[in-house]
């Protein structure tokens, strides 16, 4: 039986369900082409909008504008590298803003040497006026051994208190009248000691020695001034005119104490 056969012999609901099944093939083509042309549409729409926004990105600002400025000769820069050029013109050295000015770390040395010299300065003046004043040297060093005396110091500084309210003399040497120098070699040369009248060569005819070690009859010596210890932080001296020999505390610590030698 051939095809045309077939179709003669075929009822009127089988002719009805070949051209159903036929027009479902027909539509479900169409919706696939229709498909797939949406997505196609939709790909070249995506791929438009992404190289206009690229493009929108990748320009610089001055790529609208009429013509970009031209770089000043004093200035490169490098984006890649993100350096800056400045023409070596402009210095660091005395920039200043307004009535302000910034100090170059040369300035700064310089200062700073300035001042440690003034203060080296000052302090050499005042150790050379210390050692000098009133003819007073520096202190002799401590030997670090306490010399014997052929006398008591007890003695020296009991003969030294009989003259407790003689009125202070410059230049005196007698129970009339001392001055501090006058006062130590009037004592002393009681004892056969033959002193100078003089505090710095008072200081340098005996021996200093700690404070420790220090007994009634030993010399106090300070710049230009000069005088019995006593014991206990005190001194007996003839202190200055218009006052008499008398025992007070020593008022400074800037003083040493010396052995006389015999």
């Amino acid at each position: 039986m051939t095809s045309a056969d077939i179709r003669r012999s075929a009822t009127p609901a089988d002719v009805s369900i070949h051209t159903s099944r036929a027009a479902r093939r027909e539509a479900e083509r169409r919706f696939v082409a229709a498909s797939r042309a949406r997505k196609a549409r939709a790909r070249v729409i995506g791929t438009a909008i992404v190289v206009g926004l690229f493009s929108t990105t990748a320009l610089p600002a001055f790529a609208t504008e009429p013509g970009p400025e031209p770089t000043p000769a004093s200035q490169t820069a490098a984006i890649e590298t993100q350096s800056l050029t400045v023409n070596g013109d402009i210095a660091l050295a005395g920039a200043s803003a307004g009535a302000y000015s910034a100090t170059t770390p040369e300035e700064l040395a310089a200062a700073e040497a300035a001042a440690e010299a003034e203060a080296a300065a000052r302090a050499a003046a005042a150790a050379n006026a210390s050692a000098t004043s009133a003819g007073t040297t520096s202190a002799p060093p401590s030997t670090g051994s306490v010399p014997t005396t052929s006398f008591s110091l007890d003695a020296v500084f009991q003969t030294a208190l009989q003259y407790r309210g003689t009125p202070y003399v410059f230049g005196g040497s007698t129970p009339s009248g001392f001055d501090c120098s006058g006062f130590v070699m009037y004592v002393y040369a009681q004892f056969g000691i033959d002193l100078a009248h003089s505090v710095s060569a008072q200081a340098a005819a005996g021996t200093r020695i700690p404070l420790s070690e220090a007994q009634p009859g030993d010399l106090v010596i300070m710049n230009g001034h000069d005088g019995f210890y006593a014991g206990n932080g005190m001194i007996l001296d003839a202190p200055r005119p218009g006052k008499v020999v008398q025992m007070r505390s020593i008022w400074t610590s800037d003083y040493y104490i010396v052995r006389i030698n015999g």
